[in-house]
């Protein structure tokens, strides 16, 4: 079989980059190359963003409710080839099929649900403080867009960026991560073939450093869209700030599970489990942390551990596979190195801990689940992003306990608890320093029609999805029509002219 080569997308043309350069997309379950990938350049960088500044003079006047239209059409095509998607994101990531069709389906609710945008984008019109006078406020696009997303949602993390930013009238120059350019090359062909006009969305394939660098710092760019982890998004930012460039940034988490005395233990364990461990826990708004009362602990780490321990890994096109590799080898190693660290600060490796060596599992990237236990809440494994199937079980005494320890990392993603007392649900939904909660359920699971993102080192205050994401591709423009025939001067108390 012939392996498949990938290519850049610039000005409507499917190119190799300027170097000719390329390099290998490889299955993390199996390590065999899955395709090749043109390596872009700074060259390749800079023609895209030029391609991209072209096509904004005449996309941003292209009517916003014809926009929505190739949207909804991009959407329609991506429900009719969802399952020939979501196999060659497992092939490519790893993650197992239920989740890549997971994965992409929420792509395709967010193409639909941007869609509607084309005839929202709601702006206000509100009473002017002088007679005959008009006051209204609209939103703008910005310009050229750079959407640089991660591997772990290849499909969906990219239609939180490129719809927003597509229907509200800006171009976009998209570099996802290198371990996963099939789906991003699926995508940008997808809309395409919804008859999205050439220069408009731009392409450039490559690992992050100097590439990444090249784009976020370009002249010709005017928002920066990251998601990724904290050390990245501080680089970019800092690089972007000297240019007093707006940047985005969705970044890391240590999210926690909060396990109180009358939970629902069954209900709460099957939380746990599917939230610290799918996608092999490398989900931002995975649940690294599990902060349990001490009245049922026991009960929880029993159970905990007994769950770990019987979960399959394999490949994720395998039907029986519950777990999936991590995305390479340097991240099955990454994992690994908070296992010594964990036990040299006296924690207990409770199931797991080790990488498997034998048989098909070892020609992959696997790590198996672990459930670490004894830890406390200052423990690197307690504090530190992971980004791994990897668990920290830490005991409270009560409510109170258990809010300071969530709120005790610099992240701010995501949390839940698991209670039948609605006065500690309440107090939990107010006092827990996270963007996203949840009440009897697991970390994992937005809602592409809600605000997404953290607060503290998860991000710089901006939102993806909901209506909340339009605010971060547009510009507000307030308007001032006065149609009295006379100069009316504001911000005066006095509108006699000086005589």
């Amino acid at each position: 079989m012939v392996t498949p080569h990938l290519q850049n997308y610039i000005d409507g043309r499917w190119t190799d980059s300027a170097s000719g350069e390329s390099f290998e997309d490889l299955d993390p379950a199996t390590g065999q190359i899955v395709a090749t990938a043109t390596k872009s350049t700074k060259a390749d960088v800079d023609r895209a963003v030029d391609a991209a500044r072209r096509a904004f003079e005449s996309w941003r006047l292209y009517p916003a409710p014809k926009r929505g239209e190739i949207l909804y059409k991009a959407g329609e095509l991506m429900l009719q080839r969802k399952d020939q998607l979501a196999r060659e994101m497992t092939s490519e990531m790893g993650k197992v099929l239920a989740e890549s069709r997971g994965d992409v389906q929420e792509g395709i609710d967010m193409t639909y649900y941007t869609a509607g945008e084309g005839r929202r984008q709601f702006g206000d019109v509100v009473p002017a403080e002088l007679p005959n006078k008009w006051a209204m406020s609209m939103r703008a696009p910005l310009g050229v867009v750079a959407a640089i997303t991660p591997w772990n949602f290849p499909f969906a993390i990219p239609t939180w960026k490129l719809m927003p930013a597509l229907v509200l009238g800006n171009a976009v120059v998209f570099k996802p991560a290198s371990y996963t350019p099939m789906l991003a090359v699926r995508l940008v062909e997808l809309l395409e073939e919804a008859g999205l006009p050439k220069g408009v969305l731009n392409l450039v394939l490559g690992p992050g450093g100097a590439l990444g660098d090249a784009l976020v710092t370009h002249p010709g760019v005017d928002l920066v869209s990251f998601t990724g982890s904290s050390d990245v998004g501080a680089h970019i930012s800092e690089i972007a700030g000297k240019q007093l460039k707006r940047v985005s940034a969705e970044l890391g988490g240590k999210n926690a599970i909060v396990v109180m005395e009358d939970a629902d233990l069954d209900l709460a364990i099957e939380g746990i489990v599917w939230s610290a461990f799918g996608t092999s826990g490398q989900r931002c708004t995975a649940a690294s942390r599990v902060i349990t009362n001490r009245a049922v602990a026991n009960e929880v780490i029993d159970r905990l551990v007994s769950r770990a321990n019987k979960l399959k890994m394999g490949h994720g096109l395998d039907a029986s596979t519950d777990l999936g590799p991590v995305v390479s080898s340097e991240a099955q190693q990454k994992v690994h190195s908070y296992i010594p660290i964990a036990e040299k600060e006296g924690a207990t490796v409770a199931a797991g801990g080790r990488i498997p060596t034998d048989g098909a599992l070892g020609k992959g990237f696997f790590h198996e689940p672990t459930v670490l236990v004894d830890v406390k809440p200052n423990m690197r494994v307690a504090q530190e992003e992971i980004f791994g199937p990897v668990t920290a079980v830490i005991e409270v005494k009560d409510i109170d306990e258990a809010i300071r320890v969530v709120n005790s990392t610099k992240y701010g993603l995501s949390c839940s608890i698991f209670t039948k007392n609605v006065n500690n649900a309440f107090r939990f939904m107010r006092d827990a320093e996270t963007g996203l909660v949840y009440v009897n359920a697991g970390t994992i699971g937005a809602e592409i029609q809600l605000p997404f993102g953290g607060t503290k080192s998860t991000g710089n205050g901006h939102r993806e999805a909901g209506r909340a994401a339009l605010d971060v591709y547009a510009e507000w423009k307030s308007i001032y029509v006065d149609f009295s025939g006379k100069l009316q001067r504001a911000q005066m108390d006095d509108q006699s002219a000086p005589g």
